[in-house]
């Protein structure tokens, strides 16, 4: 093969350079799979420093394959090593990584990112046939590490900034809420539950009901609420939208992350106005991609786009008809949604988040 002289070869270099960071990037991903998924990360966390064999004892695996991970993960800088002088090398967990590796609860607290990319990484023959015929591949494919890993990766966000900076730029709604002796709030999509425990700690007075249609997903949010000893006022129901005016009215409707995933959108609106108390609204909280297409984009729309076309976009085929929205659901789209669905009013929230932005829809 001849070279094309005229071809801009730094750019041909970068593009190198960029898939070749992308691999070891994606490779150390799998590696935090196997910290978290093992419990590496926590013994190192509550027992550390350790040696390998300390680390195979404390986390029950063999000692050759803890002392290869170490090893690797030192490499890449996630942990520290202490090589005292005539003694063993040991392995460390520093404090400001436990943040993002092992503390679930942590802002900083990423290693779901792992989990994510192990799911998706299990399916990609299965999307690579979707891509072939124009099906579709259900969630349920994606298994148990998709199912945590997205769970996880938006339980921080959830636990503190739902029920802080998200709703109170709802303050009328949050007022109404404390006010009301026993408020009704729904939380359509509700996946492990994170967010509709926050809710139910927020409001002690609310009943709150959780939604959604993943069976393992119901069970994990019903898991959770048990766990947390709040199943006395958490009904997780596993049901379809479309029926939620059977199961309200409610004071608040709360869609996070999930309007995008909704094979009829505008279908799933309508039922949530419906299921509105009068005055009621709903917190529509989804990606915080560009107002419109624009390439090359920036790492959010990136990130978007990649969820994207190996997720988001796959599992929204299953069903017909359908949208087919993918993860990319920019803002003039919610608008028109809620338009078509009969809300008067979607007002863009003054919210400042890095992947999320925020509407409030009123009937």
């Amino acid at each position: 093969m001849t070279t094309d002289l005229s071809l801009d070869t730094d750019r041909t270099d970068r593009l190198v350079d960029r898939l070749f960071e992308g691999t070891v990037g994606a490779l150390e991903l799998y590696s935090v799979y196997l910290g978290t998924e093992l419990g590496l990360y926590r013994v190192l966390h509550e027992q550390g420093p350790l040696t390998p064999v300390e680390l195979a004892h404390g986390a029950g695996i063999t000692p050759r394959y803890a002392r290869e991970w170490l090893e690797q993960q030192a490499v890449a800088g996630l942990l520290d090593v202490e090589e005292p002088p005539g003694g063993e090398r040991r392995f460390a967990l520093p404090p400001e990584h436990a943040r993002v590796l092992v503390h679930a609860d942590d802002p900083a607290y990423v290693a779901p990112f792992g989990h994510l990319l192990a799911g998706i990484g299990g399916v990609l023959d299965l999307v690579a046939h979707a891509y072939r015929t124009g099906t579709g591949v259900p969630y349920s494919s994606y298994g148990r590490a998709f199912r945590h890993g997205q769970g996880h990766i938006n339980r921080p966000a959830f636990t503190h900034d739902l029920t802080g900076e998200w709703l109170q730029a709802m303050p009328d709604v949050v007022e109404r809420l404390h006010a009301a002796p026993h408020p009704r709030i729904a939380d359509v999509g509700c996946g492990q539950g994170w967010s509709t425990l926050a809710l139910a700690r927020a409001f002690p007075n609310a009943r709150v009901d959780g939604v959604d249609l993943d069976d393992a997903s119901v069970a994990d949010a019903r898991a959770n609420a048990a766990e947390a000893g709040l199943d006395g006022r958490i009904r997780v129901l596993h049901a379809d939208v479309a029926r939620l005016p059977e199961t309200g009215p409610y004071d608040l409707v709360v869609i996070l992350e999930a309007l995008h995933d909704m094979a009829q959108p505008v279908e799933a609106l309508r039922a949530m106005r419906d299921a509105l108390a009068r005055g009621g609204a709903v917190l529509v909280g989804d990606e915080r991609v560009a107002d419109t297409f624009t390439a090359p984009g920036d790492q959010v729309e990136r990130l978007m786009y990649g969820w994207s076309v190996t997720h988001c976009l796959p599992t929204q085929l299953v069903d017909r008809p359908t949208a087919a929205t993918g993860t990319v659901i920019r803002a003039g789209a919610v608008r028109e949604h809620a338009a078509a669905a009969g809300f008067g009013r979607c007002t863009v929230l003054p919210v400042e988040h890095d992947f999320f932005r925020f509407y409030r829809l009123d009937a």
